[in-house]
């Protein structure tokens, strides 16, 4: 899969997880895991539309070809977010995630003054998403805001790709190293083409590859840190994930190589911390 601005097509989509929880919960976005000890316990993001005060409010839930999708995020006054902290080289990601995480987009919609949103999310195929708004408002928390989204049509499910640690895309070969558990864990992912180490790899928001997780039983966020002090070069790539719980995961990770930013996937199983009880096996955020 190859991003270069707007979105192209999606992969098939699974099964429709249910509505998200607008209930206000806790939980933290690209920085909100920072600092953490080890056998802390990572929140699982991405779940709610409200946080601590603040709502991903979508102009519609449904995505209708030629129609842009537009969204606000409010503050605790009720008002549009304006002013919002650069982070990773951009004031929000997007993350929109197929039900079957078989589909992914990492993009970085545009803002008006009056704090609209907009992004092009045509080619997507019909089924459901989950669109993660992981942003920072200016003096404000760390923010992963979820809702779901869904494009009309016939449904062609896909199941979710069994477990390993090497994908193939667009002639790269990139490899996934590590032991994943609950908790904070190092990884680290390894880029090949035509069989030749790549150590060109070129800064993509603030490091060498921007690397996600999604938990497949509910669509929860993680954000996997860089662990580089230089963006840019290979052919490894190390990150901290900090994972909510033991299970299914399905991780994304965007590099930029010769202009263009592609994405490898991989469905790891993840174990529950060793390092002790397993109290990172925490699997929802707290309802409220």
């Amino acid at each position: 899969m190859v991003l270069t601005g707007a979105l192209g097509v999606g992969a098939l989509l699974g099964g429709v997880v249910g509505p998200v929880d607008v209930s206000e919960a806790t939980g933290g976005g690209m920085a909100g895991m920072e600092g953490m000890e080890d056998g802390a316990t990572p929140t699982a993001a991405g779940l709610a539309a409200v946080e601590q005060g603040y709502t991903f409010v979508p102009t519609a839930t449904t995505l209708r070809s030629g129609q842009p999708f537009t969204f606000t995020i409010e503050g605790p006054d009720g008002d549009p977010v304006t002013d919002y902290e650069v982070e990773l080289d951009e004031e929000l990601h997007l993350l929109v995630v197929s039900t079957d995480l078989v589909t992914y987009h990492h993009v970085h919609p545009e803002r008006d003054a009056q704090g609209t949103w907009s992004v092009e999310l045509d080619g997507l195929d019909p089924g459901s998403y989950r669109a993660v708004a992981d942003v920072v408002p200016t003096d404000g928390p760390d923010l992963a805001l979820g809702v779901n989204l869904s494009v009309p049509g016939e449904l062609d499910p896909s199941p979710l790709p069994a477990p390993g640690a090497v994908d193939e895309v667009d002639g790269y070969e990139v490899r996934l190293e590590g032991e994943l558990e609950s908790g904070s864990s190092p990884v680290r992912l390894i880029v090949e083409r035509d069989g030749e180490l790549v150590d060109d790899l070129e800064p993509y928001l603030g490091a060498s590859g921007h690397l996600v997780a999604f938990r497949a039983d509910d669509l929860a966020y993680a954000h996997v840190h860089p662990e580089e002090t230089t963006p840019g070069g290979g052919p490894t790539v190390p990150f901290i994930a900090e994972l909510p719980s033991a299970g299914t995961y399905r991780l994304f990770f965007d590099f930029l190589h010769d202009g263009e930013v592609r994405t490898a996937a991989f469905t790891v199983e993840v174990a529950a911390y060793s390092g002790g009880d397993d109290a990172a096996d925490d699997t929802t955020t707290e309802e409220h």
